[in-house]
């Protein structure tokens, strides 16, 4: 069995602790390759398989697929079934969160407004401006030039408002502008 999953884990560690990766010698002491000729064979194969690649200057540099990480099955959130640690897929975060990363922004939570919504203070969200929305989308918007994140809801007359993600919340109408910033298209937070 190849033990390049594990040497590519211990890269994947180094490059978040250090943010750039090992030189050639280093990558040997790192992973307890003795030989530069096994070095080499390494970073050929993973260089092969789009884990890493080489700039200009020769130094490592994460490839296409150095942030991809594993999706195991499914678990759970109602009664206990099987483990099955099988990777299911594979893919990077920015592939699956990230649609244009050049309209695509993060902003921070503040505030419990949107906590039925799922939307906690401090999560991240990521927001996709211009993008086209409808009532019921969970919008960023400037509300008589300030900035929150609501449903966007309309009234019988197609007048647009924003609806609170918490009933203690009233809903809010624009007294002069509403303007959609984006729509947010995804959140996550750390514990």
């Amino acid at each position: 069995m190849s033990k390049d999953p594990g040497y590519l884990s211990q890269l994947r560690d180094y490059y978040a602790q250090n943010r750039t990766l090992p030189s050639f010698p280093r990558v040997g002491e790192l992973l307890g390759l003795r030989s530069t000729s096994s070095v080499a064979a390494l970073v050929k194969r993973l260089k092969a398989a789009g884990f890493l690649d080489q700039g200009p200057d020769r130094r490592l540099r994460p490839g296409n697929r150095f942030f991809e990480r594993e999706c195991l099955d499914t678990v759970r959130a109602g009664l206990p079934a099987p483990a099955n640690e099988a990777p299911a897929d594979a893919f990077t975060l920015d592939e699956h969160l990230i649609p244009i990363p050049s309209r695509t922004v993060m902003l921070k939570v503040k505030g419990d407004s949107m906590k039925d919504a799922g939307l906690m203070p401090g999560d991240t969200m990521l927001v996709l401006k211009g993008a086209p929305t409808k009532p019921g989308d969970i919008v960023v918007a400037v509300v008589d030039n300030e900035f929150t994140v609501k449903y966007l809801d309309a009234d019988k007359k197609g007048e647009f408002f924003l609806k609170a993600g918490n009933v203690a919340y009233p809903p809010i109408r624009p007294r002069e502008s509403l303007e959609l910033y984006g729509k947010v298209i995804g959140s996550f937070r750390k514990y």
